[in-house]
């Protein structure tokens, strides 16, 4: 004897399983989509490294192509900080100069102080790590807009730096010799630390962003920050800890290029967050927040290193190489524009 069927209950599942089937079909669509950029992103990326071995025989060479590397870990690094504040729909303007002034901090410990070098190193870190802090608090609970609370803390991040460092290098060469291989070291022979730094960095950061409530947040905060509120998530506390988390990648940032030279140079930092948020917005991460990738921003950045470095192998001046830049920004803002429209 079959179970009799109340009235409606079928045109309701059936209603289900069409809403659950397009759903699917939105999620499959918007999985190819991202790998489609991605593909693109990387087949730029082939097309820049043969474009630039066939316009100089410099370029494709060991010795350059580590120092291709090398660049790509510091871009890359902070890159990596930056997608989840863009995932997020934030901004952070302040990674250039705060990467300098956590390389000053780091050189007051070890070189001023006379610290032991992990010390420092953790004192560089911690400096990153109270930006984000300063930086989501400041956005978070006195409402500024990421813009304006970053750009400020640019500003006050670059005058610190030169105000801690009286405006001069400080030198790891003496009080820490062995400083410079953080950066310049080999552990496995033919990749410098600093590559294999970033190669770490970059995997904690997609198990952060893939595996963990962390960057189940990012994401839900970037979608629709207000629903994530009304869903009863502290919205604000997950704000500053996904800034704080950017800022933790700051500070390493400045720690692998102040090994890199040798010492912390305190106006270095400055445009290295337009090649870093370039980097991750040519790898498919969305400026309106709710999308983005560690594996695409891992090519924009080899994009953005590519890209430099090739421009200074075929002798380009730098103000012409600084308008190359700006254009690439351009385009991948636009770019990322017609992906919103398409979106809506």
């Amino acid at each position: 004897m079959s179970t009799p069927t109340q009235p409606g209950s079928s045109t309701t599942t059936i209603i289900q399983t069409a809403v659950d089937e397009n759903t699917d079909k939105r999620d499959v669509g918007a999985f190819l989509k991202r790998q489609l950029q991605q593909s693109l992103a990387f087949g730029t990326l082939i097309v820049l490294v043969i474009f630039f071995t066939i316009a100089s025989p410099n370029f494709f060479t060991f010795s350059n192509i580590a120092t291709v590397l090398l660049s790509t870990a510091v871009i890359g690094i902070l890159a990596l900080g930056t997608t989840f504040v863009i995932i997020t729909g934030g901004i952070d303007l302040s990674i250039g100069t705060g990467m300098a002034l956590c390389a000053v901090m780091t050189g007051v410990f070890v070189t001023n102080m006379g610290l032991p070098v992990w010390v420092g190193v953790i004192g560089g870190v911690l400096t990153g790590v109270l930006m984000g802090l300063v930086n989501g608090v400041n956005i978070t609970f006195l409402r500024l807009p990421p813009f304006i609370a970053t750009l400020a803390m640019m500003m006050i991040a670059g005058g610190l730096a030169l105000v801690i460092s009286n405006v001069s290098p400080i030198y790891f060469s003496t009080s820490a010799p062995d400083f410079k291989k953080i950066a310049l070291g080999v552990i496995i022979p033919g990749i410098p630390n600093a590559v294999l730094i970033t190669a770490v960095v970059a995997i904690i950061a997609w198990l952060v962003l893939s595996k963990t409530l962390l960057g189940r947040y990012t994401f839900a905060i970037g979608s629709n920050e207000e629903a994530t509120r009304l869903s009863g998530v502290n919205t604000r506390r997950w704000t500053i800890l996904i800034y704080m988390f950017a800022g933790a990648f700051t500070g390493i940032a400045g720690i692998v290029i102040a090994a890199r030279l040798d010492s912390a140079q305190p106006q270095i930092g400055m445009g290295y967050e337009l090649q870093a948020i370039a980097a991750v917005i040519i790898g498919g991460t969305s400026l309106l927040g709710g999308r983005g990738s560690i594996l695409g921003t891992v090519i924009g950045a080899l994009i953005m290193s590519v890209l430099v470095n090739g421009l200074r192998i075929m002798s380009i001046q730098p103000e012409w190489q600084n308008i190359v830049v700006g254009v690439v920004v351009l385009l991948a803002v636009f770019l990322d524009s017609l992906r919103n429209r398409q979106r809506t």
